[in-house]
C-alpha cells in the first residue's frame, strides 16, 4: 500500500460495546483537515432504520465517503430486511469490487442490536471477539480501555463512554464531544 494511500485509521473515534444484553455506539465529534480542527460537534453515530427494524451505524474517515457506504447500507438493508449480516456482507463485496466505492476511505460499525460487525474497505466483515470493537484514529485507545473496563460492574454504556474520554485524552483527533446510541438485543 502507498504511504498516500488511506490506512483505514484516521480523524476520529468510534467505540461499541455489547454487555448485558445492549449494545452502545459511541463516537466523538471531531473534524480535521490536517492538524486543524474545522468542528467540533458533528454526529458520527447515526441510527437508520430501513425496513423498520433500526440500526446504528458509526463511521471514520471521510464524512462524504462514509455517506455513500450509509445509502448503501441502506438500500441492501431494504432488500434484505432484518438481516444485517447478509447487507453487510453485500456492502463489502460491492465495496471491494466496485471500482468506483473501492476508492472510498471509511470505514463503519453498524449493529441491530443483535449483531456488531465492523465493515471495511478491504472486503471484511468483522464480528468482535469481546463484544467490544472501535476504529478510527483512536480505536486502539478506546479498544484497550473498553475490554479493561469490560469485566467490571459497568453497564455497556458507562463502559463505552469511559473509553471514549480516554482515548479523546491521548489522541489529538479526537475530542470528547460524545453521539451515544443504544440498541437492545
Amino acid at each position: 500500500m502507498s504511504e498516500n494511500k488511506f490506512p483505514g485509521w484516521h480523524g476520529t473515534t468510534i467505540v461499541a460495546v455489547r454487555k448485558g444484553g445492549r449494545v452502545v455506539v459511541a463516537g466523538d465529534g471531531q473534524v480535521s483537515l490536517g492538524n486543524t480542527v474545522i468542528k467540533g460537534s458533528a454526529r458520527k453515530v447515526r441510527r437508520i432504520s430501513p425496513g423498520g427494524r433500526p440500526v446504528v451505524c458509526g463511521f471514520a474517515g471521510s464524512t462524504a465517503d462514509a455517506f455513500t457506504l450509509l445509502e448503501r447500507l441502506e438500500k441492501k438493508l431494504e432488500a434484505a430486511p432484518g438481516q444485517l449480516q447478509r447487507a453487510a456482507v453485500e456492502l463489502a463485496k460491492d465495496w471491494r469490487t466496485d471500482k468506483y466505492l473501492r476508492n472510498l476511505e471509511a470505514m463503519l460499525i453498524v449493529t441491530d442490536g443483535a449483531d456488531l460487525f465492523v465493515i471495511t474497505g478491504a472486503g471484511d466483515v468483522l464480528e468482535p471477539e469481546h463484544d467490544v470493537t472501535a476504529i478510527g484514529s483512536g480505536g486502539n485507545y478506546a479498544l484497550a480501555a473498553a475490554r479493561a473496563l469490560y469485566d467490571t460492574d459497568a453497564d455497556a454504556e458507562t463502559i463505552a463512554r469511559k473509553a471514549l474520554t480516554i482515548a479523546a485524552e491521548i489522541c489529538v483527533f479526537t475530542n470528547g464531544n460524545m453521539i451515544v446510541e443504544e440498541l437492545s438485543a
